[in-house]
Order: structure tokens, then sequence, then C-alpha cells
């Protein structure tokens, strides 16, 4: 399961994308609101207590101290990554110029966004949830955002499979590369810093002006609600 709700939940926006095509752009940042709200409290409340609760009482203060910069590091990098993917983890993406080939600049930091948030997955399986969430409607706007920009459905087909897959795989990684486990509270704490500037920036990005509204509310409350009962 952990494998295959990843996988779908972008197959499953593509498929929206194509056959729905929407175009209510409301519904779509109500939909991210509560993305990010799920996302987020999923981390604080599940994921960042179990990384420091399974650390080792022998080396604690030494390991925290890591752990954090791990966070920042995390944190960090994904601004970084954003510069070449124009933010289209959290939906932020423009312009519907004509493209002839795939964004390789989007295509490759977008997909190693995907496979790194899958490596934590493989120790804590309920994450798979929450990528899960994130990823659907981030797939929608992709799929919109290619379509709109008329590159070729192969291209566009191939673009969003791969990068379907990546999550998968990056849990795949973490859990069968025997080099990557003895790390893997460091791995983990470095994609909770990219969960936490993802999450983050799309609660305050989900609407215009970033003004809050009775609709955006609810939506972020369900979202920590839910997760908080994961």
């Amino acid at each position: 399961m952990i494998y295959i709700i990843p996988f779908l939940s972008v197959v499953l926006g593509y498929g929206i994308a194509n056959i729905l095509e929407p175009k209510n752009k409301k519904n779509l940042k109500l939909l991210l609101a509560f993305s990010g709200a799920f996302l987020l409290a999923l981390t604080v409340s599940h994921l960042l207590p179990e990384i420091y609760t399974t650390i080792s009482s022998s080396y604690e203060y030494h390991t925290h101290n890591n752990i954090g910069i791990f966070i920042m590091i995390g944190i960090v990098f994904q601004i970084v990554l954003e510069y070449f993917s124009q933010g289209a983890e959290h939906g932020h993406v423009h312009g519907h110029d004509k493209m002839n080939h795939i964004p390789w600049a989007l295509f490759l930091s977008l997909c190693l966004h995907a496979l790194l948030e899958g490596m934590p997955v493989s120790q804590h399986h309920h994450l798979a949830w929450g990528i899960s969430v994130h990823h659907f409607p981030i797939a929608i706007i992709l799929t919109t955002f290619l379509m709109q920009s008329h590159l070729n459905k192969l291209s566009t087909f191939v673009f969003m499979l791969v990068f379907a897959v990546m999550t998968p795989l990056g849990t795949f990684i973490a859990q069968d590369v025997s080099g990557l486990i003895e790390y893997q509270k460091e791995i983990t704490a470095f994609v909770i810093g990219i969960l936490f500037h993802i999450s983050s920036t799309i609660i305050f990005e989900s609407s215009e002006g970033h003004k809050f509204n009775l609709a955006k509310l609810s939506a972020i409350v369900l979202g920590i609600v839910l997760a908080y009962f994961m």
C-alpha cells in the first residue's frame, strides 16, 4: 500500500485534469489548503515526535542537535529547488506559452522532490497518506498547466507517469539500499524540513492576496483534524 497510494494519487489527479479540465481555481486552492494543512499536521503530530523519540538516550543532546541541523538543511534545500521547479510542489506554476519539449528544469527538480519525499515512508507508513493528499491537487494543477502550455499528450503522459513513480521509488531505495539504512534519521529529518517549507507555503499561498476566508479556514481545520486521527 505504501507504494500504491502515492502512485495512484498522481494518476487520479492526471485523469481528473484530462477528463474534467478544471477551470475553477477557487476549488483547487481550497483543495491545496486542505492538503497543506493535512501534510503539516501529519509532520508535526506524527513524524517529528517519532524522529526524536527513537533517538538513543546515550547520544541524546548530540543527536538532537544534528536532527535540527538536518531539518534546517531540508528547508534551505527546498528553497533552492523551487528556483528550478517554479514552485510546482505547491501548485505555483505560471505561463501558458507553447512548449515543444518537456521543461527539463521543472521535470528534474519536481522528480527529485518527489523521490526524497518517499524515503521516510519506508519507516513511517502513515506518511504515504500525507504525500498522496499533497500530490493529488498538485497533479491536477501540473497536468492542467502542461495541457494549457500545449505540450503534446505523450510528453505530458510521460512527465506525469515518471512523477507518479518517483515517490514509491524513493521508498524502495530507502528500504532496500543497505547503505542508507543507518542514515534513516538524518534522511527523515531532511525531508521534514522539505515538508515544513512546502506545507506552510501551500497554506499561505492558497488564497488570492493571502487573505483568509471561512472556506479556506474550514479546509485547513479539516486537514488538521484528519491528520490528528491518522
